[in-house]
C-alpha cells in the first residue's frame, strides 16, 4: 500500500510534556514479550490496576483483544505478525504523546519488531518485558487449550512449537513467572518505574 504524497503533520500546542506535568508522571511504552501461556496478559492486568491504584495514567493493549478490532484482519504468518506489532507501536507511540503509560502484552517473537518499536520511540519511552517462562511450563499451563491444538495440527505456525520465538537480549525487566508470583512480577515493575523516576 503506498502512502499519498498529499498529507501534512499537524503539530499539537499541546505538547507530550504538557501531558505529563499534568499527569503527574512520565509516559511509557511497557512492553511484555514471551511465550503463550507465560503470563504476559495476567501480569499485565494486574500491573495496570497497580498503577491506577497509584492514581498513574495508563492503559492496557492486550494482543487477543487487539485482534478483534484494530487487527482483525490479520493472520498469523510472519508477515501479518510483523503488521500486527507495527500497528501496536503505532498506537502505543500515540499513547506516550497523550501522557499515559502504555501496557502492551504481546508474544512479539521476532526481535527486530521489537526493535522497530523501540526505535519510533525517544530514549527510554520503551521498557521491555520479557516474561520468562520454558515451553514446557507453558504448555502445562495451557489456559487457552492452544497448544494442545498446536501439537495436534489444528494451530499452525503457533510460537515455541511450529513457530520460533526470539528472547530479548538485553531486556530491561525479566520476570521468571515459574519461579515469581504474579505480585512480585508487579512489584518488580513498579520498582523499576519509580526507581527510573517514571512515576
Amino acid at each position: 500500500m503506498s502512502q499519498s504524497s498529499n498529507i501534512t503533520w499537524h503539530d499539537s500546542e499541546v505538547t507530550k510534556s504538557d501531558r505529563q506535568q499534568q499527569n503527574g508522571h512520565k509516559s511509557v511504552v511497557i512492553w511484555f514479550t514471551g511465550l503463550s501461556g507465560s503470563g504476559k496478559s495476567t501480569v499485565s492486568v494486574e500491573l495496570e490496576k497497580a498503577l491506577f491504584q497509584l492514581e498513574k495514567h495508563s492503559y492496557r493493549l492486550d494482543g487477543d483483544n487487539v485482534r478483534h478490532g484494530l487487527n482483525k484482519n490479520l493472520g498469523f504468518s510472519p508477515e501479518d505478525r510483523k503488521e500486527n506489532i507495527r500497528r501496536i507501536g503505532e498506537v502505543s507511540k500515540l499513547l506516550v504523546d497523550a501522557g499515559t503509560i502504555a501496557i502492551t502484552a504481546f508474544i512479539s517473537p521476532y526481535r527486530a519488531d521489537r526493535d522497530e518499536v523501540r526505535e519510533i520511540l525517544e530514549d527510554g519511552e520503551f521498557i521491555e518485558v520479557y516474561t520468562e517462562c520454558s515451553v514446557e511450563a507453558c504448555e502445562q499451563r495451557d489456559p487457552k487449550g492452544l497448544y494442545k491444538k498446536a501439537r495436534s495440527g489444528e494451530i499452525k505456525e503457533f510460537t515455541g512449537i511450529s513457530a520460533s520465538y526470539e528472547a530479548p537480549h538485553q531486556p530491561e525487566i525479566t520476570i521468571n513467572t515459574e519461579h515469581q508470583s504474579v505480585e512480585e512480577s508487579v512489584s518488580t515493575i513498579i520498582e523499576y518505574l519509580k526507581n527510573k523516576e517514571i512515576i
